[in-house]
């Protein structure tokens, strides 16, 4: 690990989550946030041992079981209780750097000082990250509502000696990496487990991660759209800025520029066309691009304000003299973003597909499916199922998960918000669409492969590259390497 990433009450952005990412540094309680989570920490206990004192969660059961008193002499083990009650996770594990963005972003939270946890809590948590023990989180579970409860059940075991984490990279049980690294557990004092339950950082950290990727792969489905056009011998003048002005969207501006700097110097761009006007999907690049930047900006507003939030409860107010039972942990902001973005990313395969199509169809003097001797080869034929297979697939995750809600803990938590699921599934229709913007990118470059002039120098340097890796295709071969490994290399590309 590399310098330390210091937790304090400044603003977190979608950028610093990138670098946290990259640079992979210790996490740093500051010293501020120490001092407001131990007066935090100091006026709670000092109000629950008031007489007759009784506080949701704290000295009562949870959900449905919140008329329960609990006493006074039972309040660790409520605590401990409920972490190992709800770890009711299924389904596949969370990747690696969606649970790092989850340990740092539930820190931030707890480190705000309203959930009256102790700084003991807080710190051990800190250390198990920087010891690199990572608990094993599972996607399934969460309905979005009383926060993340299953996955942030899971996220708190290690903290007991329980569950199952990775060390170093190696799934064990916690009480093993506990114990190589010298490390020993804590007793949930009253509060703490349900501060560490309550929540909306398995959303939050999911939202982010696909905020990231979705940026990513926005400015790759320009270039692309660039190479496109050129191969498909399109016309500019849908790209020109008088065109963008006087509708003033400004993704839809960026867009447009951006396919005019990739094509820069490019000679085909320059060749004498007898085609008046090219398909939509060509045409309306700027416009269908341009309405998913401006999505993907929306959808990040909302998640900069989410991961500097308080998503707790109650809510402890040491300097107002409340402690305050709210919603606090409802995911609908975060489950209808969510929805959002996956709806708008899926255009961004939906298009490309299409462009991908129209580059397969033999027209323009390209031959059929971008093949010599067609019949004999099929050439780029399957390529195009492919891509329209995950596309639809991405149609059908872009249900909005947001609109429906389950009755749960007997009536109690009557309305959820699904965020949980509107997560991990957006995060998948984002991953599918860097496979049909490969898929697109492999098309374009054989269909330039047919023609004389050149393409812009920035895409002949590009595709002199690729073809290191992807060799022009003669004659047919197996394909899924080449689209794999077109994958990495988009990757790779830096715009």
């Amino acid at each position: 690990m590399h310098s330390g990433f210091t937790i304090s009450n400044q603003t977190i952005t979608i950028s610093d989550l990138r670098n946290f990412l990259t640079d992979n540094p210790k996490i740093i309680i500051g010293p501020d946030a120490k001092k407001k989570i131990e007066a935090n920490r100091k006026y709670l206990e000092k109000k629950i041992a008031e007489p007759g004192a009784k506080y949701y969660g704290i000295n009562t059961g949870f959900g449905a079981l919140c008329d329960v008193e609990i006493a006074s002499d039972q309040l660790e083990q409520l605590q401990e209780n409920l972490v190992m009650s709800h770890a009711c996770g299924m389904g596949d594990e969370v990747k690696q750097e969606v649970i790092r963005l989850m340990v740092l972003l539930k820190l931030k939270g707890l480190s705000l000082g309203y959930s009256g946890i102790s700084l003991e809590t807080v710190q051990h948590l800190a250390d198990l990250y920087n010891h690199d023990i990572l608990p094993v989180i599972w996607e399934v579970g969460s309905l979005g509502a009383s926060g993340d409860l299953a996955p942030l059940a899971h996220l708190s075991l290690p903290l007991l000696g329980m569950g199952t984490v990775r060390y170093k990279g190696e799934k064990q049980d916690s009480a093993t990496a506990l114990k190589k690294e010298g490390l020993g557990t804590i007793k949930l004092k009253a509060k703490e487990g349900l501060a560490l339950l309550n929540g909306t950082q398995f959303m939050s950290a999911w939202g982010c991660y696909s905020i990231m990727e979705a940026e990513r792969v926005e400015k790759l489905a320009d270039l692309c759209a660039a190479i496109s056009a050129d191969a498909f011998y399109c016309q500019l003048s849908p790209y020109h800025p008088a065109i963008q002005r006087v509708r003033n969207h400004a993704g839809q501006i960026e867009s447009a520029a951006n396919v005019l700097k990739f094509l820069e110097g490019s000679e085909i761009a320059k060749e004498p066309k007898n085609n008046v006007q090219d398909p939509y999907s060509f045409r309306c690049v700027p416009q269908v691009h341009g309405a998913v930047k401006f999505a993907i900006g929306q959808v990040k507003e909302v998640f900069e304000k989410e991961i500097n939030a308080v998503t707790d409860n109650p809510l402890i107010f040491e300097e107002e003299d409340l402690i305050l039972s709210g919603g606090n942990f409802h995911g609908e902001p975060l489950a209808i973003g969510l929805d959002y973005l996956g709806i708008a990313m899926c255009e961004l395969a939906s298009i490309s597909e299409r462009r991908t199509f129209q580059l397969i169809s033999g027209k323009r003097n390209l031959p059929k499916f971008l093949v010599e001797d067609g019949g004999l080869n099929s050439g780029l034929m399957i390529p195009q199922y492919t891509a329209a297979a995950i596309v639809s697939m991405n149609k059908q995750l872009a249900t909005p998960a947001s609109v429906d809600t389950i009755t749960s803990s007997d009536g109690q938590e009557d309305h959820v918000s699904m965020g949980a699921n509107a997560a991990v599934k957006t995060y998948k229709i984002v991953y599918n669409i860097e496979k049909v913007l490969a898929i697109e990118f492999m098309t374009a470059m054989q269909a330039l492969d047919f023609r004389k002039p050149k393409s812009s120098p920035l895409i002949e340097k590009i595709k002199a590259d690729y073809r290191k890796l992807v060799p022009y295709y003669d004659k047919d071969r197996v394909l899924y390497d080449d689209i794999q490994v077109t994958v990495d290399f988009m990757r790779g590309i830096k715009l």
